[in-house]
């Protein structure tokens, strides 16, 4: 999957865009537009550490900053 960077005017709009699916019931549609903002590395970092690689790989959180960060090779 390929992630994408995204300006903070493009983050909050997504987090805007959820909370108005959130507010008409569509929680899971909601959940997935959130993972389309990029998990900040230290989060994504701690996650591999203490839950593991492959709940990163199948949760689709965007991981383009961590990549940036850590390189295209972190989660092998």
């Amino acid at each position: 999957m390929e992630h994408k960077l995204m300006t903070e005017h493009e983050k909050a709009d997504i987090v805007i865009k959820s909370i108005e699916m959130q507010n008409l019931g569509q929680t899971e549609e909601a959940m997935a537009l959130r993972r389309t903002i990029p998990l900040p590395p230290y989060m994504a970092k701690f996650i591999k550490e203490k839950i593991g690689v492959s709940f990163l790989i199948e949760s689709g959180y965007n991981l383009a900053e961590a990549e940036i960060e850590y390189g295209q090779d972190w989660l092998t």
